[in-house]
């Protein structure tokens, strides 16, 4: 393992004004998403529609340091036969690769989850290194439910188990991982609770990450922010998000992590943003923070697109227009009234 080629990658997966596209959402994700724009989730449309983003020279560019992918995609070439991870790295951008193999019901734990995909991720990861991939991710899903006493100390030791053993993996094949430990906001939990289980949860990570003998300066940690559950009667404002997230991180992270980038785990688009811009206005952190969104960069694009080749020059400018919002934010520097502005 080289730590000081990771850390290089890993720096500049987080550069000033730069986040990362998570491009990586299962057959079945991109299926729901499409639907929701009325196409038909093929092969050809799944690799049309990245190559709508890719392709978006301004976004890619600018804004956008490394892309998430899912096994299909990063197998797949460009309609005019040129590999997508190369349009990426054309871009001036890192590719990655999603290489958890999802979730299965955690037994003696109903209503709770553990991520899969460890047996053979050491041969993958070699073929994904071969492939141009410099980095991966893993997600362990924690979710709250008050009624069910949910989480266990069960599952958050055996998600955050998981989740150091393929960071282990990752940087022994020379790959940066980003270890993203999410908390669902899908309850009616405030956001003290949110508080209370993610410390928790990134507590045992980091815990779990240094008995396993992860570099920390060779990892990306992507966690939810600290936010109330959507059925919550009581929604906190983003001063309160901004100020409760930036609190916690500081009390869990270790300053030798390079890098802070959220998922976006549900929240519209411009509240992701707002968010984001919040906390980078508090200021005096020991890394950065920046954005890894997936839907929160995506569904506008998606819904211009509409699955019509007429419409790619509009998908793109609703792309590049989402992620300069998001890179704005990563420096503190947007407002709603950026919004109302077209990407140029």
């Amino acid at each position: 393992m080289n730590l000081a080629d990771l850390n290089k990658i890993a720096r500049a997966m987080v550069a000033p004004g730069k986040g990362v596209l998570a491009a990586d959402e299962s057959g079945g994700t991109i299926k729901k998403r499409f639907d929701a724009i009325g196409v038909e989730s093929t092969e050809d449309s799944r690799r049309d529609y990245r190559e709508m983003m890719f392709r978006s020279q301004q976004a890619m560019s600018n804004y956008i340091s490394g892309v998430i992918l899912y096994d299909e995609t990063i197998w797949q070439n460009a309609a005019d036969g040129t590999p997508l991870v190369r349009l990426i790295e054309q871009a001036g951008a890192i590719p990655g690769i999603k290489v958890d193999e999802g979730t299965q019901a955690l037994p003696g734990c109903p209503g709770e989850l553990v991520t899969v995909g460890l047996d053979k991720l050491a041969e993958r990861l070699a073929k994904y290194y071969e492939r141009g991939a410099r980095f991966a991710k893993w997600r362990a899903v924690i979710d709250i439910n008050q009624a069910s006493h949910i989480p266990s100390m069960t599952a958050i030791h055996v998600n955050a188990h998981a989740l150091a053993r393929y960071a282990a993996l990752c940087q022994q094949a020379q790959i940066v991982p980003i270890v993203e430990p999410e908390v669902l906001m899908d309850g009616d939990h405030d956001i003290d609770r949110c508080v209370e289980v993610t410390t928790r949860v990134l507590n045992k990570t980091f815990q779990e990450l240094r008995i396993q003998r992860v570099e920390l300066e060779g990892m990306i940690l992507k966690p939810n922010m600290a936010i109330s559950g959507k059925k919550s009667k009581t929604q906190a404002s983003v001063a309160e998000v901004a100020e409760k997230t930036v609190r916690m991180l500081k009390a869990c992270v270790p300053a030798a992590v390079p890098g802070i980038a959220f998922l976006s785990g549900g929240q519209s688009d411009e509240d992701a943003t707002a968010h984001l811009d919040a906390m980078n206005r508090i200021g005096g952190l020991p890394w950065p923070l920046t954005f890894s969104y997936g839907r929160a960069l995506q569904a506008a694009p998606q819904k211009a697109w509409s699955g019509r080749s007429e419409n790619v020059a509009a998908g793109q400018q609703a792309f590049t227009h989402r992620a300069r919002m998001n890179s704005l934010a990563s420096k503190g520097e947007w407002t709603a009234a950026q919004e109302t502005q077209k990407a140029a």
